[in-house]
């Protein structure tokens, strides 16, 4: 078979296979996950393997260390009382965008804290109604006279409280090559209003993300 033959068997060939390829159609499926089931390792980004183990930790400690009466207890308050707590938010400072998480983060720290019966938390909505009422975003309660506004804003609705508690969400990230780490840490700080003083507890969890073979021959 001469050169020219063979380069035109061979692009045949080619031609032919790219076009089975092309017609083949791929399809989604779906399946419940059952309680003793994994959560799915997500294979770009974070995702519910790694956002339920880092509230759990965290919510853990600061609730371990959060009941000691010595630590941040406000003046006057009795000892075994629940602390009033306003929940403001979650903060996102990773590499990833983390979408419809962000608001299931909130609902599984606000739920965990609830159900450990050692404080009393104030509903979202009310928290919600505050901030906009004064137009403020969460970053800014630090600055004392917004804080004073919110917390007279929030007593006006019959919710007063003692304590804020911020959620942060913040990464960092090793590359290897085309591999790559990401440290993921989350870290819940509660702060009495009263004093100033704060408790700090954060949970940190790394993950490896790894580009196969194949997929270093083909990029989609």
């Amino acid at each position: 078979m001469d050169r020219r033959n063979f380069l035109s068997l061979g692009f045949a060939m080619f031609a032919s296979g790219t076009a089975s390829l092309a017609g083949c159609r791929g399809y989604q499926h779906a399946h419940v996950l059952e309680n003793d089931d994994k959560d799915l390792v997500g294979s770009h980004t974070a995702g519910a393997e790694t956002y339920q183990r880092l509230i759990d930790e965290s919510v853990s400690k600061l609730l371990g260390r959060g009941c000691e009466p010595a630590d941040i207890q406000p003046a006057g308050m009795v000892i075994g009382e629940k602390k009033r707590i306003c929940f403001i938010g979650v903060e996102n400072c990773t590499a990833e965008e983390i979408g419809d998480f962000k608001e299931q983060i909130y609902e599984l720290i606000d739920s965990a804290i609830n159900e450990s019966q050692q404080y009393h938390e104030i509903s979202r909505r009310y928290v919600d109604a505050g901030l906009k009422q004064l137009r403020l975003p969460p970053d800014q309660l630090f600055i004392k006279e917004n804080q004073r506004n919110f917390q007279a804003a929030m007593e006006e609705m019959g919710q007063p409280f003692d304590f804020m508690l911020f959620a942060k969400l913040t990464s960092g990230t090793t590359q290897q090559n085309k591999d790559y780490q990401r440290d993921y840490l989350l870290t819940l700080e509660l702060v009495n209003i009263h004093s100033g003083d704060f408790l700090k507890e954060s949970a940190k969890l790394r993950k490896g993300y790894h580009r196969s073979w194949f997929g270093k021959m083909f990029k989609y």
